[in-house]
């Protein structure tokens, strides 16, 4: 790369990750959604542990996740079994993640658990992103 086309490959790419970014956070606003109904629900309305239904919901939000972003954020169809794998993987550190918060905040403290789980979801968001782009799509 030489010094005039350095400005523009930059640009590029945080053009690229910008929108990368964008449909990250649509999709898992889809995921979330899907996320929230399906723990409200069983947690709710079924009667379900919150840890049970958490591991549960997640699952559905990140296999939901997993086939979005790989067609339409980071348009990757190579490797489909290994990056899935990585891509739950990433997506677990999200219910550990969340877990923990439940029994430091919920367990530990009372707060509610609804609360704890949609106030986990951007932090959660955040580091799955940047563990996505790097391994599951990298």
């Amino acid at each position: 790369m030489t010094e005039t086309t350095a400005p523009v490959a930059v640009a590029g790419d945080r053009s690229r990750t910008v929108r990368q970014l964008v449909r990250y956070t649509l999709i898992g606003g889809s995921g979330v959604t899907l996320d929230l109904v399906v723990f409200l629900l069983l947690h709710n309305t079924a009667g379900m542990d919150e840890q049970f239904a958490n591991a549960l919901s997640t699952t559905l939000a990140i296999t939901n996740n997993f086939v979005l972003n790989a067609r339409f954020t980071f348009e990757r169809r190579d490797r489909i079994v290994v990056r899935f794998l990585r891509f739950y993987a990433v997506g677990l550190t999200g219910v550990v993640l969340t877990n923990l918060l439940f029994l430091a905040l919920t367990d530990g403290l009372g707060v509610d658990a609804n609360l704890v789980k949609a106030g986990s979801l951007p932090l959660v968001l955040a580091l799955q992103f940047v563990l996505n782009r790097k391994w599951s799509f990298g």
